[in-house]
């Protein structure tokens, strides 16, 4: 009888709590201060608040999954047009292998230009220049260097996961 009575007051107070949750992201309040300027909240506890009126969410379902050809070989309908151009495989081959040089390409000058990056970083210490006799200068040229490796170290990573993402 006790653990009956026990579940019961537990799932009221659970039901409770969860309308009361509803109900408090429900309510919207509008305030506006003294000099004008509108909060939108959803507590009304402060001077010049009043409750909004809102109409409750509209939900619709998407669009259903076209279905399987009448041939039964389990291949779904293609999204694209009859019409649409399509590439052969000799020629998609091609554009392929041309990107894969390109991004080769790219990879080699990146790390090329981040190896004379480091080189005048001189770990921290570049040589100072003649129009740098200002220290804050030199500070600006520093930070500028590591700014550059960084970013230069984070291209050689996305241009290595792009190579290898490439189809084979």
């Amino acid at each position: 009888m006790k653990l009956r009575l026990f579940a019961v007051s537990a799932a009221l107070l659970s039901t409770s709590l969860l309308t009361a949750v509803v109900r408090a992201q429900s309510d919207i309040y509008l305030c506006v201060d003294d000099e004008g300027h509108k909060t939108y909240t959803n507590t009304g506890n402060t001077k010049g608040c009043k409750r909004q009126e809102i109409a409750p969410v509209v939900t619709v379902p998407g669009p259903r999954l076209p279905a399987r050809n009448a041939g039964g070989n389990g291949l779904e309908q293609r999204a694209t047009p009859a019409n649409y151009p399509r590439v052969d495989d000799d020629t998609q081959r091609a554009r392929d292998g041309d990107r894969r040089r390109i991004l080769e390409d790219e990879l080699r000058a990146e790390e090329d230009r981040v190896a004379r990056l480091r080189e005048e970083f001189n770990n921290g210490e570049p040589e100072r220049r003649g129009d740098e006799r200002n220290y804050a200068r030199y500070q600006e040229r520093v930070q500028r260097l590591q700014e550059d490796i960084q970013r230069g170290e984070n291209n050689i990573v996305a241009l290595r996961r792009e190579i290898a993402a490439l189809r084979q």
